[in-house]
């Protein structure tokens, strides 16, 4: 893979380079009045597949090549609720042969620090047989651009 894997902590939304907003539900509170934590990971979701859709030529439903979460990780640092409005950020922190690791991040409207961040590891696989292959040009064209230029490690 190349590049190196980018820090969970890394809440500076100039961290990112694309950004997509988010709509909270009045379901996403739970029963302490925030969002509940398990939609933090659907929100990571719908970010990197709206990246896919817009930028890498994605579809849905019909591309041959499909994703799929084979690693997955959030770090919380404060609570969200409905009726707030969202802006989900999305990097690419390494791209491999058939894997890609993203780093997201969730923000208040007009925040520059993230209330959650992630990271998630695609596998892409053939739809039909479900076995990894490389990731098609276009796709990984479009992951470069969204790699982050960020050095943290010092490598």
């Amino acid at each position: 893979m190349t590049n190196t894997t980018q820090p969970l902590e890394d809440k500076d939304k100039d961290s990112y380079r694309y950004f997509f907003p988010i709509t909270t539900r009045w379901m996403d509170n739970d029963m302490f009045g925030h969002v509940n934590n398990v939609n933090y990971y659907s929100f990571f979701d719908t970010v990197i597949n709206q990246f896919l859709i817009e930028y890498a030529g994605f579809e849905p439903n019909n591309s041959q090549q499909i994703g799929f979460i084979v690693s997955s990780q959030c770090q919380y640092f404060h609570s969200l609720c409905y009726p707030e409005k969202l802006i989900g950020a999305v990097r690419i922190n390494r791209i491999g042969n058939s894997s890609v690791e993203y780093g997201v991040a969730i923000f208040k409207e007009h925040s520059n620090c993230a209330a959650a961040t992630g990271q998630l590891t695609h596998v892409f696989v053939n739809r039909t047989t479900q076995t990894p292959e490389s990731i098609n040009e276009q796709m990984r064209a479009a992951m470069q651009r969204a790699m982050s230029n960020k050095d943290v490690y010092g490598e």
